[in-house]
């Protein structure tokens, strides 16, 4: 008697599987090709925390903002990474120093980000250098989460 039975799924059942599908391929790829983004751009604040000793070093004991290439941070051009093509220090007399970090404009770093820039502005208060980010030419929804 059930010789005749089909088993399997009908081509509704299929179809309604390949919607969910799609669906779900459209909200997840661009969330994450954010999250690649903002990984990439941690790169640069990853490169410039390690100037900030030497700048603070240099404020603390000489009273001066160092800038790229002064023999206590290195030329912008030789502070790069895999997603970051320079880091630049500026320093401005008696007012701070700014870490400035560019992103690459091409290769493997996201589209959304290439180019870009943000920057990191240390300020002298009572004694103290506080660090505090700029979006710069860089969308802020990509920012690390110590900058937003």
């Amino acid at each position: 008697m059930n010789a005749n039975r089909q088993q399997g799924f009908t081509l509704i059942e299929l179809m309604i599987v390949i919607a969910i599908i799609g669906i779900l391929a459209a909200v997840a790829i661009p969330a994450y090709q954010d999250y690649t983004a903002r990984a990439q751009v941690s790169e640069g604040l990853s490169l410039a925390s390690g100037l900030q000793p030497n700048i603070v070093d240099q404020w603390t004991n000489l009273g001066t903002w160092p800038t790229s290439g002064n023999g206590v941070i290195p030329l912008a051009a030789s502070v790069t990474g895999k997603y970051v093509s320079t880091v630049t220090v500026e320093g401005a007399a008696g007012t701070g120093s700014t870490i400035t970090i560019l992103m690459k404009a091409s290769g493997s770093v996201q589209a959304q980000i290439g180019g870009k820039t943000f920057t990191l502005v240390g300020t002298s208060t009572g004694g103290t250098i506080k660090w505090t980010c700029a979006a710069g030419t860089m969308p802020a929804k990509f920012l690390p989460q110590a900058c937003r």
